[in-house]
């Protein structure tokens, strides 16, 4: 990753760092840094698994779910009735 980075570079984006945020921060920073790559790390590894993951087996039709009709009503539909007015 900082395979172009030499050591002056390096120190020398340090020092820059350390001038914009000061010294009582950085420990704020690097915390809080830490804990970000923490949890990008946790999500990857979570949607790794979810895509490696074997696809559940079918499941089975409910009872409640019929591929049945509807049975016929001897009552007029909305569409069928007539308009007052």
């Amino acid at each position: 990753m900082f395979e172009g980075l030499s050591l002056t570079h390096m120190l020398f984006f340090l020092v820059i760092i350390l001038l914009l945020f000061g010294a009582k921060r950085l420990p704020e920073i690097g915390g809080a840094l830490g804990k970000s790559i923490g949890e990008f790390k946790k999500s990857m590894r979570d949607m790794q698994n979810e895509v490696n993951a074997p696809p559940p087996p079918p499941s089975a039709p409910r009872a409640d779910q019929t591929t049945q009709p509807p049975p016929a009503t001897s009552q007029p539909s909305v569409r069928e009735m007539p308009k007052n007015g």
